[in-house]
């Protein structure tokens, strides 16, 4: 499980990043994009936005590159694909799907096998869902009392129109993969494509 070591808020600042984009509601009273007054050369820049991303899916760098490299053996454009990938693992979709407040504690609950893909318990935060698939909670954590509280708070927070929720019976299911336009991170992808294309 990739784990942050630090305080979060002040790693935030250091990559320009708004604790909001990570589910936490505290925000830093600094606009993110102006915390350094120092000219950053180009591959200062992208090295940041590489890093920045990792930290907001909480992904470590092997597995990242790995990412890169099924981003580029795809049809479409590299950056984009990227992305889908980040999207497509298993504990964003639970954080997005409202079940957890934020993608480190999503992490949290799959390596804890609270949840079901397609009726099969999966504990592998990693794990890429497919179209079709359906996100559900055990049945024996059911009452999961934080879970439970998650859905209701999140019960506002607008579902990714890739992503489909059945509140009546708590489950998710994924209508299509993510596209660029419902990613809602101000992530410059291409920044992290030219970086591995040195």
């Amino acid at each position: 499980m990739a784990k942050s070591t630090g305080p979060l808020l002040k790693k935030c600042k250091s990559l320009g990043i708004d604790p909001a984009w990570l589910g936490y509601s505290k925000k830093s009273k600094k606009n993110p994009k102006a915390n350094s007054k120092k000219k950053v050369s180009e591959y200062g820049l992208q090295l940041k936005e590489k890093q920045k991303t990792k930290f907001i899916y909480g992904v470590l760098e092997k597995q990242f590159r790995k990412y890169f490299e099924m981003a580029s053996n795809k049809k479409g454009v590299t950056g984009e694909n990227l992305l889908q990938i980040l999207e497509s693992r298993l504990d964003n979709v639970v954080y997005r799907l409202g079940y957890a407040n934020t993608r480190a504690q999503a992490r949290q609950f799959v390596n804890h096998a609270q949840f079901e893909v397609n009726g099969k318990k999966v504990n592998i935060p990693s794990y890429l869902v497919k179209v079709g698939d359906v996100i559900t909670i055990k049945e024996n954590k059911k009452d999961n009392a934080t879970i439970k509280a998650n859905l209701e708070a999140n019960a506002g927070r607008p579902i990714p129109t890739w992503l489909e929720m059945d509140v009546k019976n708590a489950s998710g299911k994924v209508v299509r993969l993510a596209s660029r336009e419902d990613i809602d991170l101000p992530i410059e992808e291409h920044l992290i494509v030219e970086l591995y294309s040195k």
